[in-house]
C-alpha cells in the first residue's frame, strides 16, 4: 500500500479548508436568514446565494485540503470534467435542501428531508471529487469509514438548516457557522481516512490536470467570490433597517407636507 499524507503542507491546508467552510457555512446561513424574512422573488434569490456559498464553501474546503494530499511514488492529478461536476453537484443538491427549507409547509418535515438531500449531496461531492483522482496505481475504500463520512454529512447539514431556521442573530450564526465548517472538515478527513492506495510505479504521464495547475487557481477564484459576496451580503440592508428607514422617510415626507 502507497503511503498517503494528508497534511504535505503541514497545518496549512487544514486550516485554511476549514476558514473556507465556516465562511460558506456563515454566507449560506445569513443568506437563508434573509431569505425567510423575504417573500417573492427576493427569496428566491436569497436561496440561490445561500446554495451557491454553502456548495462553494464545501467544495473549496474539499480541494484545498486535498492540495495537502500526497500519495508516497506516484504523482496526482485530477479529471477537469469531473471536478467540476463535483462543484455543480455540490451546488445543485445544496440548493434542494436549501428550497425544501425555504419552501417547506411543515419545518420539521423539510428540515429531515433538507438535512438529508444536502448531506448526501455533500457526500457525493467528496466521493466525486475524489474520482476525479488521477494516480499510478488503485484506490480502494473501507466501506465503514465511508458510511461514517456520510452519516457526519447528513448530522451535520440538518444541524446548520435547523440553525438557519431557528438562528437570528449574527453572533449566533458566527458560532452555527464554525460549528458546520468543523462539521464539514471532519466528514472529509473521515473519508479521506477511508481512502487505501496500491500504487503501481509508472513512467507513463497521467492524464488530466496537477492541483497547482487547475485545482488551486478554481480554488482561488471560488474563495474570492465568497469573500465578495460575504460583503455585499454584510452591507446589504436587513428587512429590519429597510422598514426603518422607509417608515423614517414618511415621517420626512409627512412633516415636509406640513
Amino acid at each position: 500500500m502507497g503511503h498517503l499524507d494528508h497534511a504535505a503542507y503541514g497545518w496549512l491546508t487544514p486550516a485554511l479548508s476549514y476558514v473556507m467552510a465556516s465562511i460558506g457555512a456563515a454566507l449560506g446561513l445569513r443568506c437563508t436568514v434573509r431569505a425567510l424574512a423575504a417573500t417573492g422573488t427576493s427569496r428566491r434569490n436569497w436561496l440561490l446565494t445561500a446554495a451557491s456559498a454553502i456548495g462553494t464553501g464545501i467544495w473549496t474546503m474539499h480541494f484545498v485540503a486535498m492540495l495537502g494530499f500526497d500519495v508516497i511514488g506516484t504523482e496526482i492529478h485530477y479529471n477537469v470534467p469531473l471536478t467540476i461536476l463535483s462543484l455543480l453537484v455540490a451546488m445543485a443538491v445544496v440548493g434542494a435542501g436549501i428550497f425544501a427549507v425555504g419552501y417547506g409547509r411543515s419545518p420539521r418535515r423539510a428540515l429531515v428531508l433538507g438535512g438529508l438531500t444536502t448531506g448526501v449531496g455533500v457526500a457525493s461531492m467528496h466521493y466525486l471529487g475524489m474520482a476525479a483522482l488521477r494516480l499510478h496505481g488503485e484506490i480502494s475504500y473501507d466501506p465503514l469509514a465511508v458510511g461514517l463520512s456520510v452519516a457526519i454529512a447528513v448530522v451535520a447539514a440538518t444541524a446548520a438548516l435547523w440553525a438557519a431556521l431557528h438562528i437570528k442573530s449574527p453572533l449566533a450564526v458566527a458560532g452555527a457557522s464554525l460549528v458546520m465548517g468543523a462539521a464539514v472538515s471532519s466528514m472529509h478527513y473521515t473519508g479521506m481516512l477511508a481512502v487505501a492506495v496500491r500504487v503501481t510505479p509508472s513512467e507513463a504521464a497521467l492524464p488530466g490536470a496537477t492541483a497547482t495547475q487547475f485545482i488551486f487557481p478554481l480554488a482561488v477564484g471560488l474563495g474570492s467570490y465568497l469573500f465578495i459576496t460575504a460583503a455585499f451580503v454584510a452591507l446589504s440592508p436587513t428587512a429590519d433597517e429597510r422598514a426603518a428607514s422607509d417608515s423614517a422617510q414618511n415621517l420626512g415626507e409627512r412633516a415636509v407636507a406640513h
